[in-house]
């Protein structure tokens, strides 16, 4: 019996097609082998037997496993840069935005971290018209991420608020149980 080769993750990349790929992608949608068939790009005359012929060959299974399990590594999600990400809001400050109290820093000279705690930016300009001229007014406004919201989910995540295990044990270490009819003997004596 001739052992089957296991291929790693790029060695799969390289040796599947992108039909292939897209079948496996879309088989894990809802395991229905016809149907990744057609989405992929075959023949609606053949997805039946192209879905079950591609179900049979060792690299489209084991990257459908890829796939199945390690959704993390193929989307580069993962715990720590969720939390880099949270980080990034709840500890975002208003403060960093502005060279002073009213003037604020131009948007291209702030870093990626501070830009990733912004939420939304609304801008609007009002004109007046004065014995001058026209004079314009911008107001910007910025809203950064709720840092509430951000500190409850890296608890979340962190397990900080998790409940704590109590273990209730009786503290029963012997019961002697006696017949009723030996408990109306001792009784009688």
């Amino acid at each position: 019996m001739t052992e089957e080769k296991k291929y790693t993750l790029p060695e799969l990349k390289k040796k599947l097609t992108e039909k292939e790929k897209n079948f496996c992608h879309e088989y894990c949608v809802d395991w229905n082998a016809s149907r990744a068939a057609r989405e992929a790009g075959y023949s609606e005359n053949s997805d039946r037997t192209i879905g079950a012929q591609n179900l049979a060959k060792l690299h489209i299974k084991q990257y459908i496993d890829f796939v199945k399990h390690d959704y993390e590594f193929l989307c580069g999600i993962s715990k720590t840069k969720q939390l880099q990400e949270l980080h990034k809001m709840a500890f975002s400050s208003i403060a960093y935005l502005h060279d002073t109290w009213i003037t604020l820093k131009e948007f291209e000279s702030l870093t990626d971290d501070q830009k990733a705690g912004i939420e939304s930016i609304e801008t609007k300009t009002e004109h007046k018209l004065l014995n001058d001229g026209d004079i314009a007014t911008k107001y910007v406004k910025i809203k950064l991420y709720s840092k509430t919201v951000a500190l409850a989910e890296i608890n979340k995540m962190m397990g900080y608020h998790a409940a704590e295990k109590v273990n209730m044990e009786l503290g029963i270490n012997s019961l002697k149980l006696i017949k009723a009819s030996e408990s109306n003997s001792d009784s009688n004596d």
